[in-house]
C-alpha cells in the first residue's frame, strides 16, 4: 500500500511539474538562446490533449501587408535546430523572400492589409505540450500558429 501511495504521489508531482512546464518562463525550461541580431523569439505555450498524437501545429510565419485582389505569399524554409545538451528542438527562419503574386488583373486598384503567410517547408510540427516551441524569427516577421487534428472517422484504401 505505501509502494502505491509512493507511486501515487509521483505521478501527482510528474504532472504538476509538466503543467508548470506550460506555465514557465522560457529559461525556467531549457537554456534557449537570445534572439540574434535583426531577429526576435516567439515561444508557443500549447495546452495538453488527451492524445498529443493526433495533433499537428502549423506555424504561420508572415508579415502584413498592403495586398490587392491577388493571392499572396512569401517564401522561406522554417529550420529545426537542437538546443545542445537537451535534446529539445527549437526553429529558425533564416530569411523571407518576395512578396509573391498571382499577377492577376485587379478589377480595381483597391489594397487593403492582410496577414501574407510564408510559404515553404518545416511549417507542420507534431503537437507536445510538454516542452514550448521555440521560434526565431527576422523582427519583421509575425509568428501565428493554428492546431490540426485528425479525424475519428478512418478510411480504407481500395485495391485497384
Amino acid at each position: 500500500m505505501i509502494s502505491s501511495l509512493r507511486f501515487s504521489i509521483a505521478g501527482l508531482a510528474l504532472t504538476g511539474l509538466c503543467a508548470q512546464a506550460n506555465a514557465a518562463k522560457l529559461e525556467d525550461v531549457a537554456p534557449y538562446p537570445k534572439a540574434d541580431a535583426g531577429f526576435v523569439r516567439q515561444v508557443i505555450h500549447l495546452p495538453a490533449q488527451t492524445n498529443e498524437a493526433d495533433f499537428k501545429v502549423e506555424i504561420l510565419a508572415g508579415k502584413t501587408l498592403d495586398v490587392d485582389c491577388n493571392l499572396q505569399r512569401l517564401g522561406g524554409m522554417l529550420e529545426e535546430k537542437n538546443l545542445e545538451g537537451w535534446g529539445y528542438s527549437f526553429y529558425r527562419l533564416e530569411k523571407v523572400s518576395g512578396p509573391m503574386s498571382t499577377m492577376m488583373g485587379c478589377p480595381d486598384s483597391k489594397t487593403q492589409k492582410a496577414f501574407v503567410p510564408v510559404v515553404g517547408d518545416g511549417f507542420v510540427l507534431n503537437y507536445n505540450s510538454k516542452l514550448p516551441i521555440v521560434v526565431y524569427v527576422p523582427k519583421d516577421v509575425e509568428v501565428r500558429y493554428r492546431v490540426w487534428s485528425a479525424s475519428a472517422t478512418v478510411n480504407n484504401a481500395v485495391a485497384e
